[in-house]
């Protein structure tokens, strides 16, 4: 038996040390990449604005009468990126921005409290400093829609329509676990300490219709921030957002809502959250789609059309 038992702690030792010289290997390798990747973080995809002391990053391009405003779920590491699927099909008709938001892509990671009245406030700011007047066709992804509803409600005569992205209502966190969301994130975040992050952004799971240039861009900035402190406090700050949303009326506004299959979503009955809330407005239309989450990346053809459709009908 105590043989046994000696066998089994060798074994063990020599797994915990395989695992360190793995994880010095992969920590190593990141530090090396990283340095490399300097070049790639010097020249920022959009302008960089101060706001509360610190810069954030506003892309913009096109010009048309109406102005879409792109806002990213939790956790994207490179917005402008993210998004690039579908407003490079919608550039030639209308503005473009896209607010990567404190924590987000090439603006400051910030270690401050992130409620949605902040981060609403300081994107509002971002796009006065940078000359971008409302009115604003909101297109936010995920968490974002929390935000999205939040500046309907807030400030109406800035909204001229939402067009939601696969986007987040109050009601798909009604059961959410927010601890354990927390814990997992935390854990990601030693993750990209230790380089391991750096291994998920393969370019199977970037968006394909990036260059590999682009590719490699995305990397760098997922490697550099992903799961920051800014991200993880934004998080926290849902139930409060929640609450005040639904102090509030819903925003009646034109509305398009883009519905993925909810799988990937990880809450129990999205798609009917979505419809429901529909249904409670006047002038909003649902259309599913049988895909992932980031719909923008995987249905991008279909979603431009139909947004070209429903911008022209807005009055």
């Amino acid at each position: 038996m105590k043989k046994a038992f000696k066998i089994i702690r060798k074994v063990l030792l020599i797994i915990i040390l395989m695992l360190i010289i793995f994880l010095v290997i992969v920590f190593t390798y990141n530090k090396i990449m990283m340095n490399k990747e300097k070049a790639l973080l010097d020249e920022p995809l959009g302008e960089m604005l101060e706001v509360d002391g610190h810069n954030m990053c506003i892309y913009s391009e096109g010009e048309g009468e109406h102005t879409l405003v792109f806002l990213s779920g939790s956790g994207t590491a490179s917005p402008i990126l993210d998004f690039r699927s579908l407003y490079s099909l919608l550039d030639d008709d209308y503005r473009i921005v896209v607010v990567e938001k404190f924590g987000y892509g090439f603006s400051d990671v910030v270690n401050t409290e992130r409620s949605f009245d902040t981060i609403l406030r300081q994107d509002r700011e971002a796009l006065s400093n940078a000359g971008i007047d409302a009115p604003f066709i909101l297109c936010p992804h995920s968490m974002s829609g929390l935000e999205a509803i939040l500046w309907a409600q807030e400030h109406p005569d800035e909204v001229e329509a939402i067009v939601g992205l696969d986007m987040s209502l109050p009601r798909a966190y009604d059961n959410f676990n927010f601890s354990k969301t927390e814990r997992f994130e935390k854990i990601a975040a030693i993750g990209r300490e230790l380089g391991i992050v750096r291994f998920y952004y393969s370019d199977d799971s970037l968006p394909q219709m990036l260059s590999e240039d682009e590719k490699a861009l995305y990397r760098a900035i997922a490697s550099k921030i992903a799961v920051n402190d800014a991200v993880i406090n934004e998080g926290l700050a849902i139930p409060d957002a929640v609450k005040k949303i639904d102090g509030a009326p819903k925003p009646d506004i034109p509305m398009l809502m883009f519905v993925s299959d909810g799988k990937e979503t990880g809450i129990e009955k999205w798609s009917e959250i979505q419809k429901e809330y529909a249904s409670e407005l006047s002038n909003t239309t649902v259309v599913e789609l049988d895909c992932g989450h980031y719909v923008h990346n995987y249905k991008q053809e279909q979603i431009s059309e139909e947004m070209k459709k429903f911008i022209e009908n807005i009055k």
